[in-house]
């Protein structure tokens, strides 16, 4: 086993998502979409370019919609097994349930709601080269109580533990593990935490005790957990960073473009100004615009006479007739916000799926 094919891929995509509704109530976190791709779009494409091939979806009851978006993994360049999760019972069940699928294969886990900014095959080929029998990523976070932690000496891993209240390192948990065989010995009999869940990191950490050898690589791109409707604002920078420019849509002469702006085909903007990075998808319509930087619009989305910055605006939004500049916005999929409205100042919204704000001061 010397390279990535040798590997299989397992990606976990079966939360409920609870801290991102009302927008989860209608998606799969995973589906949510940052630089007008879904989450769970950039874990494949990660686990493609290290090389693995064949890859295992646990899902749980957003398992239909997962499907559909995926389907049998060919347009990643990926052989897709779909494993039904009974219940949201942690990350450490999900993998216990994969257990027939990936047999006594070395595996990379990686959670399907994270987004890494580089390639993760350089951390692949040296777990490959090392063969630990696990092999975290770590980042140094501001504010570590929300992950897994780890204490670390040299490459060596000597503790771990989930969301503590006083961490004993700034060393976050990157949602991308690596383990070999005897991850399944720390499995067999893991009970559940305070929080009633099977940690990932309580099977960690029985390796650790069991004299297993635990490794880590410090991962120095940005990362992103996207657990909260802040967080999605956050991938969404870090996906459209990576972005080229790109116009094919029609601009009309009188359009400004600064910094990497993509237009997608049938895409239409009208006297606008747009500021990269930004991404406007294909159908949609632009007129009388001040867009970006940090701006992802949806496909066949419509918007006239608006400022907006850092924000994200699914599929078939409409935002019309705006005067007060929007910024940090998330809008759903079939949204509308129809003015005019009166001059008030700065504004941050968050309108789920089919959701409707309209003046009644004048207008249409």
């Amino acid at each position: 086993m010397s390279d990535g094919r040798s590997l299989k891929g397992l990606v976990l995509s079966g939360g409920q998502g609870t801290r991102l509704r009302p927008f989860t109530y209608c998606h799969a976190k995973q589906l949510l979409p940052v630089a007008n791709r879904p989450v769970l779009f950039y874990a494949l494409e990660q686990l493609a370019e290290a090389g693995i091939r064949e890859v295992g979806i646990v899902v749980g009851h957003t398992a239909p919609e997962i499907r559909q978006a995926v389907g049998d993994g060919s347009a990643f360049g990926l052989s897709v097994t779909y494993l039904h999760q009974e219940a949201p019972l942690g990350l450490a069940h999900a993998v216990q349930s994969a257990r027939p699928f990936l047999g006594e294969d070395p595996f990379v886990v990686f959670l399907g709601d994270n987004l890494v900014g580089t390639s993760i095959r350089p951390h692949v080929e040296a777990f490959l080269r090392r063969r630990p029998a696990c092999q975290l990523l770590l980042r140094e976070v501001a504010d570590p109580r929300s992950f897994g932690v780890a204490v670390v000496d040299g490459r060596r891993v000597v503790q771990v533990m989930e969301k503590p209240a006083v961490p004993p390192s700034d060393l976050a948990i990157v949602g991308v593990y690596m383990f070999d065989v005897p991850v399944w010995r720390a499995l067999d009999g893991l009970r559940p935490s305070a929080r009633g869940e099977y940690e990932l990191t309580d099977a960690v950490q029985r390796l650790i005790d069991m004299g297993y050898l635990v490794e880590h690589c410090r991962l120095e791109s940005p990362w992103v957990d996207v657990g909260s409707l802040e967080s999605i604002l956050e991938a969404n920078r870090v996906a459209l960073e990576r972005l080229s420019g790109r116009i094919e849509g029609a601009l009309d002469a009188a359009c400004e473009v600064e910094g990497p702006v993509v237009v997608e085909a049938g895409a239409r903007i009208e006297r606008s100004r747009l500021t990269g990075p930004l991404i406007i998808g294909s159908g949609a319509l632009v007129r009388d615009c001040e867009l970006g930087p940090y701006v992802a619009i949806g496909r066949d989305c419509r918007l006239e006479s608006v400022r907006l910055r850092d924000s994200v605006v699914m599929e078939g939004a409409v935002l019309e007739r705006i005067v007060w500049p929007l910024e940090g916005c998330l809008i759903g999929q079939q949204a509308a916000i129809s003015g005019p409205f009166t001059d008030g100042g700065r504004f941050s919204l968050a309108l789920a799926d089919h959701s409707r704000i309209r003046s009644l001061d004048g207008g249409p």
